[in-house]
């Protein structure tokens, strides 16, 4: 059961601007012994309060920093092992009534081409990206009334449904507008994976000049989305900002105070936490000029210092970031990325470059999905596909009992090595086939035997043709 309090209206912000700007201002400076002292704390795996991670955000000294990172890559080692999480972005319409001057989708943008997938056109989608081996989407809508929750269950039921021989997609990710409690009731009826909604900024007056008209004008029905979807039964959310609206270190305090006040109210914070940075977008000025950009080496700071603030938390970095920038910040806690991505709508079936160009930003990493995982492999890295923990009620609350006592490696791993074969024998290339049979072997051989033996006669049954074999 949640632990629901009422002691917070939902018409009040429980983002403290004044306290934020006090821990910012209080804490320069911080000495390398009290920097240790909440190091240590974290690799502990105890969730930091806000003024610990005000410290870390102020420490700037190089070699503090570097210590953060350190200790950033050890934690992530300690919960999540060496697997990396992968999905794909599917955006089935890009209809908006909001006025957000960031966003290439923002109505007012008559540059870009209005689209919504239609049946066929989702199942065109959905051939393409299950005939490379995707096994796990977050689908995107716009903000629009057309986007009602019928809508999204019902998308959300025909990917389910769809098939293509041994292809299929086995978890659906939503990235949609804030819902009503009975709305968010509609969709997981249909078995919805996490439901994610970004702040975008956290600082309230940026936020009101940057969201001119529109529902997602108003600050605080977005602040309190993901509650109406925990006290709907959704335990699985993500909460995310989208980096360069505002000061990063304001940014990342806002996250932690987002995730502490889900865990005060339901006994259990964000499933994930996302940081995009602001990227070009077609007809769209400010994002070609952010106000408040964050250069790479801060970029990976804020990365390395969310790791330490919550441990236990899943970090998504996307398709935005340069390959050099993603090989980097993997390393310091990312257990989530997207690969093989395109973000215009019906662009992975349809190669309509206009439609590619005046999509809702511009990616910087294209790779295709089997150049991303073999590069993974050849990083020591485990890309997986895997989807136990959601199918077998291991989300919210289940998920923090597997997690804290340091049990989620023990399941991650070997089913990542599963997910990893079924790859390679369906779709992988000759080159990353070779490579991902050596990283499986190397894996087993730091396994214990009866362990390894259980996963061995997994492997021999995928090898034999049955699929979704799990842990």
């Amino acid at each position: 059961m949640y632990i629901i309090s009422n002691k917070l209206k939902e018409t009040e912000s429980f983002i403290p601007h004044e306290k934020i700007n006090e821990l910012l201002e209080t804490t320069k400076n911080p000495d390398r012994k009290l920097i240790e002292q909440i190091i240590e704390k974290s690799l502990n795996k105890e969730r930091l309060t806000p003024q610990e991670t005000a410290f870390l955000l102020n420490a700037d000294d190089p070699e503090l920093v570097q210590m953060i990172f350190n200790a950033a890559k050890q934690l992530k080692e300690k919960i999540y092992g060496n697997r990396i999480v992968l999905f794909a972005p599917l955006y089935i319409g890009n209809e908006c009534i909001n006025g957000c001057l960031y966003c290439g989708f923002r109505s007012q943008n008559r540059q870009i081409v209005r689209k919504t997938l239609n049946e066929e056109e989702l199942s065109e989608e959905l051939y393409v990206l299950t005939s490379k081996g995707h096994k796990r989407l977050i689908v995107v809508f716009g903000e629009h009334p057309m986007y009602s929750p019928k809508f999204i269950a019902n998308v959300i039921q025909k990917i389910y449904a769809f098939k293509n021989k041994t292809g299929e997609i086995r978890r659906v990710n939503v990235n949609a507008a804030p819902q009503t409690v009975k709305g968010y009731e509609i969709i997981k009826e249909v078995g919805i994976g996490t439901f994610q909604i970004f702040q975008e900024t956290y600082h309230l007056p940026t936020y009101k000049k940057l969201h001119v008209y529109g529902p997602k004008s108003s600050y605080v029905y977005r602040l309190f989305g993901l509650d109406r979807a925990m006290i709907a039964g959704i335990d699985d959310v993500g909460i995310g900002a989208l980096f360069g609206l505002y000061n990063w270190k304001f940014e990342v305090m806002g996250l932690i105070y987002h995730t502490k006040h889900l865990e005060e109210r339901f006994g259990v914070g964000p499933h994930t936490i996302s940081f995009p940075r602001i990227e070009p977008a077609f007809g769209t000025p400010l994002a070609n000029n952010p106000p408040h950009p964050v250069s790479d080496y801060d970029f990976k700071r804020l990365i390395a210092i969310i790791r330490l603030s919550v441990p236990y938390t899943g970090l998504i970095l996307t398709a935005r970031e340069k390959p050099q920038i993603r090989r980097e910040a993997i390393e310091l806690g990312v257990s989530q990325i997207d690969a093989g991505s395109s973000i215009g709508v019906g662009s992975y079936s349809q190669i309509d470059q206009e439609v590619v160009r005046k999509s809702q930003f511009v990616l910087g990493d294209t790779r295709t999905l089997d150049d991303v995982i073999k590069e993974l492999i050849e990083n020591g890295y485990i890309p997986s596909f895997c989807t136990a923990c959601y199918r077998a009620g291991r989300t919210g609350q289940h998920f923090m009992e597997f997690a804290i006592p340091g049990f989620v490696k023990e399941f991650c791993t070997p089913n990542a090595i599963l997910t990893l074969k079924e790859y390679l024998v369906d779709y992988g290339s000759c080159e990353t086939k070779k490579a991902g049979e050596m990283l499986i072997e190397n894996e087993l051989s730091k396994m214990p035997e009866q362990r390894r033996e259980n996963i061995k006669n997994l492997l021999m049954k995928i090898e034999a043709g049955i699929r979704d074999v799990r842990m």
